[in-house]
């Protein structure tokens, strides 16, 4: 395996993961580089992830994802074979998790001081043309600690390597990548979470926001979230859904044919299909989104 050397290595920080309760596989990177996540997060439900930097070798991605795959490998395995493959492997920095949540990472001799790497259970942290080592030791820290799903703990790696001292050359981009059987839009593929901050002065702080935004349009309604669309909550929803133009029929706080697809239409506009209810419910993040833009609007006709 062999790729043309590129003029500037690519500098950067990333954590390979794997949530053990879910299954989950994922990557988040920050790099003082143009769209790093067009580059070195890879990753497939079930299989694995992996994050190529430094002069990434693209092909360590697919190639290694094909030999997880086969399910005869570990995560070191594979890794062996890649860099075995590759003359130009000193240049190389690599992280692989599979998805019995075996982890492994090689760090070049030619690769740019600061570089080198941690691996645990379950991750692997990586970095060159760092700060210092504290980096990748504030990662790894991080992750075993951090509470929340796997994007969660990812971000809270990210974030934690920065604050340890992060890429010497600065920030510019960053990227989450996390896998799940059927976790994308609709159930037809496997990216559960796919986020990517190409250029950017905080990085890292932009991505969480974006992961914010992702949960709001994209994440499943929580049962216990989920109010009964009657009585003074339909008389609500009717009130607003009419002063933004899509519903006409009474204010009576009965949830009719006329509110649901009233509602139905104002959802599909602001792109939150995924947490509409078939049934007479609404979902509380829904509901508290309707109530805000209730209140742009009324901001907008106060300053008109």
């Amino acid at each position: 395996m062999r790729i043309a050397k590129q003029e500037y290595p690519l500098a950067t920080f990333s954590i390979v993961g794997r949530d053990p309760d879910t299954g989950d596989l994922g990557v988040a990177v920050q790099s003082k580089f143009l769209a790093v996540g067009s580059v070195v997060p890879w990753a497939r439900a079930g299989v694995g992830a992996i994050a190529t930097q430094s002069y990434a070798n693209t092909g360590y991605g697919p190639e290694g994802l094909k030999l997880l795959a086969e399910g005869e490998l570990s995560a070191q395995e594979v890794l062996d074979r890649l860099i075995a493959a590759d003359e130009e492997r000193h240049l190389r920095q690599v992280g692989i998790v599979d998805a019995q949540g075996r982890a492994a990472a090689y760090t070049g001799e030619e690769c740019f001081h600061w570089a080198g790497h941690i691996v645990g259970q379950d991750y692997a942290c990586q970095g060159n043309i760092l700060v210092s080592e504290d980096t990748v030791q504030a990662m790894a820290r991080t992750f075993e600690t951090a509470q929340g799903d796997l994007a969660d703990r990812l971000v809270a790696a990210l974030e934690a390597g920065q604050a340890a001292g992060g890429d010497s050359r600065g920030r510019q981009s960053a990227s989450l990548l996390v896998v799940r059987e059927k976790g994308g839009y609709g159930g037809f593929n496997d990216r559960y979470v796919d986020l990517r901050v190409d250029d950017h002065p905080m990085p890292i702080q932009e991505l969480k926001r974006l992961l914010g935004l992702h949960r709001l349009y994209f994440l499943k309604s929580k049962p216990e979230d989920l109010l009964p669309l009657e009585g003074e909550i339909a008389r609500e929803v009717q009130e607003i859904l009419h002063e933004l133009g899509y519903y006409e029929g009474e204010i009576h706080g009965i949830y009719d044919e006329p509110t649901q697809k009233a509602l139905s239409r104002w959802g599909g506009i602001e792109n939150l299909e995924e947490r509409l209810q078939e049934d007479a419910r609404i979902d509380r993040v829904v509901l508290e989104f309707l109530r805000q833009k209730r209140k742009e609007r009324n901001r907008g006709n106060l300053g008109s």
